[in-house]
């Protein structure tokens, strides 16, 4: 069965860090693209960045460019969000996605396999 867990969220406040993690089990993902996204209370869930583990191309949407970096663990079968300065306006739930063999897209409709989600909210 094809499975994707997030870890790594909480409260944080403005200013600080976090490092969401999104492990795969069931499939490698080396073949993958990885995509991020968030949906805030009220609001559509938007594309934050992916990677493209064959070639290794990121795309960040602007709201998070010099701000959040994604990074992969192929040993652990895991890629990871690394967020920091984060801001109230980041406060969202984040999910990690997955889509075979493909482009590194922020559509959600381009992404087969979903995770549950983890909360990460910034506040003082």
């Amino acid at each position: 069965q094809l499975q994707l867990v997030e870890s790594g969220g909480g409260l944080v406040q403005p200013g600080g860090s976090l490092r969401l993690s999104c492990a795969a089990s069931g499939f490698t993902l080396v073949n993958y693209v990885i995509g991020w996204f968030r949906q805030a209370p009220g609001k559509e869930r938007e594309g934050v960045l992916c990677i493209n583990m064959i070639d290794r191309s990121t795309n960040y949407a602007d709201s998070v460019k010099g701000r959040f970096t994604i990074s992969r663990d192929n040993a652990k079968n895991t890629v990871y969000l690394q967020m920091k300065s984060l801001k109230p306006e980041d406060t969202a739930v984040y999910y990690c996605a997955a889509v075979y063999y493909s482009d590194c897209s922020g559509s959600e409709y381009e992404y087969d396999y979903w995770g549950q989600g983890t909360q990460v909210t910034v506040s003082s």
